[in-house]
């Protein structure tokens, strides 16, 4: 049974979807006005972790991300460049895309834009409107959060405790303020327009991903995802404007990251601590794997502390894995198998699966990884491995790259017999102190493409290819 800390309650609840076996899931997804950050990637990472979780625990996953396209930032970036919307925002549209591949983020099913579905945006408005819940004001319309009865209930904030402002423009305002939201705004000069049935002007942010959810989850969905700082007042007012057309529940399950900070401080231009993947591997030379590793490796519902430190020891743990692979694949191990390595397999997989069903426990899974690699790495020495045992051992920690995402593709290299042969001939040679036949077999098997590495371990291989020939 999988578990997660839903925002909405406020408590850890077992995951149902509304179809069994499937799950429609809606993630924030960029305001392209910029590159992304590793922040922003951060809430990409977690959301690429839980698709993967609820896959590997058998659900088909339909993943909605939206685009966000035209807010008050993406307009102010195009007016300060003197260029229209779409040229504006096109490049940071192309670099998200880049950057989802190089950090090996599953993409989603449909990336909408909120340019392609203003119709879907004026038909709730224009619900609201005859439901009298949304009101005109000054060529602008408005959501009356004081017709709502439920407004409050993700963020739990209290209307009574804070300060009424009247009625907001902009698309984010202060945590202590309760405004009417704008769902619809009046022209303006310097400002996209859209000439429909409620009017000219353009959309308010909120109501973008209310329109894009419900046009391809339906109502409700299962799984509604984004940062702590979207709870308020995005998907608060997601919720409001949703329900109070419908009154029907918005999605069933929020779910929410915590904030990246950089070096124990928030980040900020100001501060030179916002770093976009470009910055980290051109100024850097950070492997993006190590990343992936560093951005997964802690709870999503913990902050987490980016340090070029605790990125490279998130470099290190990798390694660690690739060596133990290598090892697998490699070593030189006697036949057969033992039914310790079944137990120990079988152990390992409770453990992982327990702890990423118990709200993505990302630590516990991880722990449970590097404890079976412990183990294995002393029975190795003990010579308890068989080659049996290393083949299964192998296959069930790539099989662990369904969730995680950081191994390079496995290429499946088989020595035929004569050749393995003349790896243990050689081992046997080595040990024996016959350093003349273990040379001449390592020509040997160099001249059929084989090249061998003698390590502290054991000796490992690898095929070289040549080109030319058929």
């Amino acid at each position: 049974m999988i578990q997660f800390t839903n925002t909405l309650s406020g408590r850890k609840e077992p995951f149902q979807p509304i179809v069994p076996g499937e799950v429609g899931l809606y993630t924030c997804g960029p305001t392209v006005y910029d590159y992304a950050h590793i922040g922003n990637y951060r809430a990409y990472m977690f959301e690429d972790l839980l698709k993967r979780v609820l896959k590997y625990n058998g659900f088909k996953v339909r993943h909605v991300m939206n685009i966000t396209d035209v807010d008050d930032k993406t307009i102010r970036g195009a007016n300060a460049k003197g260029i229209g919307l779409k040229d504006y925002t096109a490049p940071f549209i192309q670099a998200f895309t880049e950057d989802l591949a190089a950090l090996r983020i599953e993409p989603a099913d449909i990336y909408p834009r909120a340019t392609d579905h203003i119709p879907d945006m004026v038909r709730i408005i224009q619900g609201l409107l005859e439901k009298g819940i949304a009101y005109r004001k000054d060529g602008s319309i408005y959501f009356k959060i004081a017709l709502f009865p439920g407004y409050g209930k993700l963020s739990k904030i209290d209307l009574s405790e804070l300060r009424s402002t009247g009625r907001v423009e902009s698309d984010e305002y202060e945590k202590e303020s309760v405004q009417d939201f704008a769902l619809w705004k009046a022209p303006k000069e310097g400002e996209p327009v859209w000439e429909t049935e409620i009017g000219p002007g353009r959309p308010g942010w909120h109501i973008e991903c209310s329109a894009m959810s419900v046009r391809y989850l339906g109502q409700p969905f299962d799984i509604h995802c984004g940062g702590v700082d979207n709870i308020f007042p995005h998907h608060e007012n997601e919720i409001a404007q949703s329900e109070a057309l419908s009154g029907k529940p918005f999605a069933n399950y929020w779910l929410h990251c915590h904030h990246l900070i950089v070096d124990g401080e928030k980040m900020a231009k100001s501060k030179g601590n916002v770093y976009t993947l470009r910055d980290l591997v051109q100024k850097h030379g950070v492997d993006l794997m190590a990343l992936r590793f560093l951005l997964i490796s802690s709870h999503y519902r913990k902050v987490l502390n980016f340090t070029f430190e605790a990125l490279g020891q998130a470099g290190a743990g990798l390694r660690r894995i690739k060596d133990f692979l290598v090892e697998l694949e490699t070593g030189a191990f006697p036949p057969g198998g033992a039914s310790e390595t079944d137990r120990l397999l079988a152990e390992t997989r409770a453990k992982f699966d327990d702890g990423l069903r118990d709200d993505l426990n990302i630590s516990i899974a991880l722990t449970a990884l590097f404890e079976l690699i412990r183990r294995v790495n002393s029975l190795n020495k003990n010579g308890e491995i068989k080659s049996d045992d290393a083949k299964a051992i192998a296959a069930y920690v790539y099989s662990l790259d369904d969730v995680l995402g950081v191994l390079p593709p496995r290429v499946e290299e088989k020595l035929p017999e004569a050749l393995e042969a003349k790896i243990r001939a050689r081992e046997t040679a080595r040990k024996a102190r016959d350093f003349a036949s273990a040379d001449r077999l390592r020509k040997e098997l160099a001249a059929a493409g084989v090249i061998l590495e003698d390590t502290k371990d054991g000796v490992r291989w690898k095929i070289v290819r040549t080109s030319g020939g058929s």
